[in-house]
């Protein structure tokens, strides 16, 4: 659960101090903060057309309804949207993800990116609260009329609902260098697309995007409902590109967290930076004041990859070589060097024939700190199952995301897996997206307000 300050647990009280003094202050671009979804906004909520609405009618503020689906339900986790930090970086994972990216429209300009993030900022802290968005939600309004709210969340609890926001390398410069939104001279130097590792098969419909929206919760309804209403609100202003959805989390981000397993039957995260270890976070995973640019201080970094696995494959595949490919046990999750889950992995140990218990191409040597220069990530990956392909396979796999003080972490763990990683024979990389998480919203701001300061 939250502190009692909105932060997330395992933030710090430094999360503050990182805080950049310019989003403290009201911007030159919204002199007024967010009370309530736009004109803009409650229409796209609405379905309405917007070809013909002028610009400039963001400052006609409608209020935020006082009452809502959910709310004070019993045992409904909560995890306060406003604070130092995004919510669902380090909050505990929950076990239901629906992921989205989205490009903002051909004509659309700052104006319209401020008011849509500040719409987004109004109902991503509704929803989290388990209140209904707009002016009379899903049942209040005119019978002639689309509800504000699609509904589907009415009576169900707020289920430890997050929603985190990042912004992508497009979204400074387009793929035509132009500056858009006048904030090319803020892209942080260290935001560009992921270079192509060996073995990739990226497929452009599921890869980058302007903006991105992370939703998870212990309901897969009202993860949906998160996205579903957001890009409703977007209507007009952003098209979303694509988006995962995702089941059983395949990381832990707390100790108090069992270690979940991935579509391969294994063990999955079992070596994840966890909230609780505050020293680790702050090195590895939050931007600091002194890196650079100064907006992006207390974010982080976010990779997201779509993973193919080719379970039918795998499944074929006898226990030892499952278990040599990724360097522990099926069962325990120990590492084949010995021990229980937790114990540290030996790599020099040998066996039969003098060779290394843990080989040299197996997954846990060759994604361990110790062999990446001490780079650790923040995994908060999920499974998904998209049907079948047009073979009769399954097209299943492991929708990773992770979040790092800089994108270099993670490229220089993924440049090691993708030459030398045993699993390769048995998963292709088909989605990659990087977007810069800025840090959390406070009282009566908007996210990533800094970057507009």
């Amino acid at each position: 659960m939250n502190t009692s300050d909105g932060r997330s647990p395992g933030d710090s009280a430094e999360g503050a101090a990182d805080r950049p003094a310019g989003a403290e202050q009201a911007t030159d671009d919204a002199a007024a903060a967010p009370r309530g979804l736009s004109r803009r906004g409650l229409l796209g909520l609405a379905g309405a057309t917007v070809a013909g609405i002028g610009l400039g009618i963001g400052a006609d503020r409608a209020v935020l309804a006082a009452s809502g689906a959910g709310a004070g339900a019993p045992n409904a986790a909560n995890y306060p949207f406003y604070g130092s930090h995004q919510a669902g970086i380090v909050t505990p994972a929950q076990d239901r993800l629906h992921f989205a990216a989205f490009d903002m429209a051909g004509d659309a300009g700052r104006a319209e990116l401020i008011e849509l993030l500040q719409d987004w900022t109004v109902a991503a802290a509704a929803m989290t609260a388990g209140r209904d968005i707009g002016d009379f939600g899903a049942v209040s309004g005119n019978y002639d009329a689309p509800p504000e709210d699609t509904g589907e969340a009415q009576g169900l609890p707020e289920s430890g609902l997050t929603i985190t926001f990042g912004f992508g390398p497009a979204l400074f410069r387009d793929a035509q260098g132009a500056d858009r939104f006048g904030i090319a001279g803020r892209q942080p130097a260290l935001l560009s697309r992921l270079p192509h590792f060996p073995g990739d098969m990226l497929d452009p419909a599921s890869s980058d995007g302007e903006l991105c929206i992370q939703a998870c919760a212990d309901d897969p309804q009202v993860a949906v409902h998160a996205i579903r209403n957001l890009t409703r609100i977007a209507f007009g202003r952003a098209t979303l590109r694509w988006s995962q959805l995702g089941f059983g989390r395949t990381s832990s981000t707390s100790t108090a967290q069992a270690t979940p397993r991935n579509l391969f039957g294994f063990k999955d995260g079992t070596a994840n930076v966890k909230a609780e270890e505050t020293a680790t976070v702050n090195e590895q995973v939050w931007v600091q004041g002194g890196d650079g640019p100064a907006w992006l201080a207390g974010g982080s970094y976010l990779v997201a990859r779509r993973i193919r696995m080719t379970i039918e494959t795998w499944d074929r595949t006898i226990l030892r070589e499952q278990e040599a490919v990724f360097g522990r046990t099926k069962g325990e999750g120990a590492p084949l060097s010995g021990g229980t889950e937790f114990t540290e992995p030996d790599f020099e140990i040998t066996g039969r024939g003098e060779k290394p218990l843990i080989a040299d191409t197996a997954h846990v040597r060759l994604s361990h700190p110790s062999h990446n220069g001490g780079a650790a990530l923040l995994r908060r990956g999920y499974n998904f199952v998209d049907g079948n392909d047009e073979l009769g396979r399954l097209n299943a796999g492991l929708f990773f995301l992770s979040y790092q003080r800089s994108p270099e972490q993670f490229v220089t763990v993924q440049s090691q897996l993708a030459k030398n990683d045993a699993l390769n024979e048995y998963i292709r990389h088909v989605g990659s997206a990087l977007f810069a998480v800025p840090a959390g919203v406070r009282q009566g701001g908007y996210v990533g307000e800094a970057l507009f300061a």
